[in-house]
């Protein structure tokens, strides 16, 4: 007799799928790579700043101040005598938590209220819809001004404030998601066997809206650091002594043209974050947006 063919071992799993997936799209995105690389550098350096930084971030010493970059001091010092690079190092654990904190406030209050207005519909959907528009309706910058100046000016108000004026974005995602699925048939398969609402909305609904709030997540969360910036910039983010890359750019604005490098260290510092967030933002929409799959 003639052998069978082995053709379940032929047939490629959803994992291996997937790895091969990733594999082309990195092959093909050489961005993407160095992005990932670069992020994954600052968190590292973020995360051991107390070991890599050579000196203390809030040390003064006046007999080094404004001192052009050398090996002793590679990003140089400022009006203070403060070493460029070692704030910079431990102004990036601010930077990241503000792009973190803000990104994952503004889940936690859009999710439920997107989840909400697109399952019930109605009266309530209404409702809820013009309660996010009434936040949409300011600019992006000046209700978190408002917000932290009545709050105090402190870095966690700052995050918060910046968390309510962006949440609307993840409440009209969730609700398209729900209001796309909740028609179907394995939606109402689910509410004929008794399954509670709750339960649907959590385990059938939000599924279906898990790749744009990755992608949105992923990209606020860039624009989060450069927003948390221009509010330290402006006075109202985070205060001295605080490492901020915003913060530090302000107190060296008066400076910058003797003293360039105060300026540049955290300058730089935001723009290769924010960038290399976005290439990733991009990547991950790539990966997981069917559209852009099937177009691959």
């Amino acid at each position: 007799m003639m052998a069978m063919p082995d053709i379940l071992g032929k047939v490629p799993t959803v994992n291996q799928t997937f790895t091969e997936r990733a594999l082309r799209l990195t092959r093909r995105n050489a961005l993407l790579v160095i992005s990932l690389s670069l992020l994954l550098a600052i968190v590292l350096g973020a995360t051991f700043a107390s070991f890599l930084a050579p000196y203390d971030p809030t040390a003064i010493d006046f007999a080094s101040k404004l001192k052009p970059p050398s090996l002793h001091h590679l990003m140089g010092t400022n009006n203070l005598g403060q070493d460029v690079f070692s704030q910079v190092l431990f102004g990036a654990r601010a930077s990241l938590t503000v792009g973190v904190g803000v990104v994952a406030f503004a889940i936690l209050i859009g999710v439920p209220i997107g989840l909400v207005a697109g399952y019930f519909g109605g009266w309530l959907d209404t409702v809820l819809m013009r309660f996010t528009d009434v936040f949409l309706a300011f600019p992006p910058l000046l209700l978190p001004i408002a917000i932290t100046a009545a709050l105090g000016t402190v870095l966690f108000n700052a995050m918060l404030a910046l968390a309510i004026s962006w949440f609307p974005w993840y409440v009209r995602i969730v609700r398209g998601g729900v209001v796309q699925v909740k028609g179907e048939l394995f939606i109402s398969a689910a509410r004929v066997m008794g399954v509670s609402d709750l339960r649907i909305m959590l385990r059938h609904a939000l599924p279906n809206s898990l790749t744009p709030i990755i992608v949105q997540g992923s990209t606020d969360f860039g624009y989060a650091i450069l927003a948390a910036a221009s509010l330290s910039f402006i006075g109202i983010g985070a205060q001295p002594p605080t490492p901020e890359w915003g913060l530090m750019v302000a107190l060296s604005r008066d400076r910058f043209l003797e003293a360039w490098w105060t300026v540049a260290g955290p300058g730089f510092a935001i723009f290769i974050t924010v960038l290399s967030v976005n290439l990733m933002g991009d990547g991950l929409r790539d990966l997981l947006d069917p559209k852009h799959r099937s177009n691959s």
